[in-house]
């Protein structure tokens, strides 16, 4: 790659980093995306919810997401690891996994989030195929059918909410004594919503498909999906190194523009909010592509 200076450098090449990419490459702006290729979605088998493109597979609408954006000849992409961002008085510098360094006015960071899997046999195979994050994305695939909830506490009881929309054939599993309080236990059972307080032992699936719920005790439940919500970080320390603000939940904070808290740097994706869906990601990465070349052209006026 012979250029190292750039307008704005993307990290992120998934769909907010492709989103973002395109609006800048139309508003005339170099722009490097920086791609390590793991998204968090990889093993997803179908993605829905996204106007045009419902029942495509994640990576079939990132090929031709990149297919339109690599038309415009201003957008360059790596493939690597974004390793270490140095703010400097009027540039960033990025370096990457090969060693390389890059420079740039801008930085957006769409890299996502790393999803941290439960120690449960099983999760983690069929995480994104019938262990699914997102009713929004997957529940009517699986509407009405024999469904678990993997949570505890408040957020386990309004989760419940949402997916009663979707099924009356539900199981809360708190994998432990719940600590859910005495009037979100009666208003569960008053909507026949079953608490299961067994500890697990694993989750029996076939290709990712879940069959059935073990228990250290030797019970088993027979589920055709699960929801969980569990932990993350930030895919990448880059947003920590710059000194980024985060939310209570660990996302970056942003304001309605997409800025972050530090000059110069926006970030949009699963990153910066709990909705974590392809028409959201590509919605936001428009919007900061927009947002940083509005930037540009009042510093360069």
């Amino acid at each position: 790659m012979q250029n190292k200076n750039f307008d704005v450098i993307i990290i992120g090449g998934s769909y907010s980093g492709l989103s973002a990419g395109m609006s800048l490459g139309r508003s005339l702006r170099n722009v490097l995306i920086i791609n390590e290729g793991k998204p968090c979605n990889r093993q997803t088998p179908h993605s829905h919810n996204f106007i045009t493109h419902d029942g495509k597979t994640p990576k079939e609408i990132e090929t031709l997401a990149k297919a339109d954006v690599i038309q415009y000849k201003t957008v360059e992409f790596f493939e690597g690891r974004a390793e270490k961002i140095i703010r400097n008085e009027d540039h960033f510098e990025i370096e990457v996994s090969s060693g390389e360094r890059f420079y740039a006015k801008k930085i957006i960071l769409a890299s996502g989030v790393k999803d941290i899997m439960p120690d449960i046999p099983g999760f983690a195979e069929c995480w994104g195929i019938s262990v699914l994050h997102c009713p929004y994305c997957h529940g009517y695939e699986v509407r009405n059918e024999v469904t678990g909830i993997l949570a505890d506490g408040d957020m386990a009881f309004e989760f419940s909410k949402l997916i009663f929309n979707m099924t009356k054939k539900l199981t809360l599993f708190t994998n432990g004594k719940t600590v859910l309080n005495t009037n979100q236990i009666q208003i569960l059972k008053d909507h026949s919503i079953n608490l299961n307080e067994e500890e697990i032992e694993s989750i029996e699936h076939e290709n990712g498909k879940i069959q059935k719920i073990n228990f250290k005790n030797g019970n088993a439940v027979a589920l055709k999906a699960l929801y969980a919500k569990i932990p993350f970080e930030q895919n990448v320390e880059v947003s920590e190194s710059l000194g980024c603000e985060l939310t209570e939940y660990g996302f970056i904070k942003v304001d309605f523009m997409q800025k972050t808290s530090v000059p110069g740097v926006f970030a949009c994706g699963d990153n910066v909010t709990m909705m974590r869906s392809v028409a959201n990601a590509v919605a936001q990465g428009n919007l900061a592509g927009a947002m940083v070349n509005k930037e540009l052209s009042e510093e360069e006026f």
